[in-house]
């Protein structure tokens, strides 16, 4: 990747996300990421941030970029692809982080054949525990696909994933990470009015989440049975169990993917 320049359109959130996990991973250096934004005080907010080249013309991004990253809202995309698409290199990586848009969106609104990659990653990349799902056009070859893939597993963890399942992906890890938030929130709160400070309880909970996340991950086991493992019979912990399934805490949190899911296959609207 050292001989790669990557360039963004956009420097939103998750822009910035990705170019601080990538710098921090140490794959790429600062010196091989350039950025495009709106207003020169995002353009020198980046460039201060994380020293990398930065501007206001989109065109000078996507002159120079080996990997382009459209990280822009996915009603700007037609607008920014009109505006580059004379410019961008042959043999460019085209990536789109944003919801709603398909490869075939990609590859009509350049009006000639790219190599097309939509990636759908999550903001915890900028502490480097990123979740990305990625799927390619048949132009992209196994080598760039494996470079997109190193370059998102960077800062966290990637899947290759069919499109037709794109539209699950925000629900599942594009944007739970603002239900575990509320869940954190839920359990400081609820340690708080047994009596713990309010920095504790928030350290406590959070960690416990970490934790058990990489119980999940590193043990190879099924969330089932960690479960089972916690909760002695007739115990603290399956009376609290059995509270959340009284309450439908499995079937809320369902709902809430339901909805989320929906909502991203509307975006392809755009």
């Amino acid at each position: 990747m050292r001989n790669k320049i990557i360039g963004f359109i956009g420097c939103g959130k998750m822009a910035e996300a990705i170019i601080g996990g990538m710098i921090k991973s140490e794959l790429v250096s600062a010196t091989q990421i350039i950025a495009s934004a709106k207003t020169n005080a995002t353009v020198e907010k980046v460039a201060g941030k994380y020293g990398i080249e930065a501007t206001l013309q989109n065109r000078d991004v996507a002159k120079e970029a080996d990997m382009l990253i459209l990280a822009v809202k996915p009603d700007l995309h037609k607008e920014v692809i009109e505006e580059i698409s004379n410019v961008v290199k042959r043999e460019a990586v085209i990536i789109t982080i944003a919801a709603g848009i398909t490869l075939e969106f990609l590859e009509s609104a350049f009006q000639k054949n790219i190599k097309a990659v939509r990636v759908m990653p999550n903001t915890p990349s900028l502490v480097g525990e990123g979740m990305s799902a990625i799927c390619a056009n048949q132009a992209v070859g196994q080598e760039e696909l494996h470079e997109v893939i190193r370059l998102f597993e960077s800062f966290g963890k990637a899947e290759v994933l069919p499109e037709k399942l794109m539209d699950a992906v925000p629900a599942v890890s594009g944007s739970s990470p603002a239900y575990v938030y509320m869940f954190i929130e839920a359990l400081a709160d609820g340690a708080v009015q047994q009596g713990i400070a309010r920095n504790q309880a928030y350290t406590m909970a959070a960690q416990a989440v970490l934790g058990a996340a990489k119980m999940v991950l590193e043990t190879g086991k099924h969330p089932a049975e960690l479960k089972d493992n916690v909760c002695t019979p007739g115990g603290a912990t399956i009376e609290a169990v059995t509270t959340l399934e009284k309450q439908g805490f499995r079937s809320a949190v369902v709902s809430a993917m339901e909805a989320c899911t929906e909502k991203s296959k509307k975006l392809k609207g755009v």
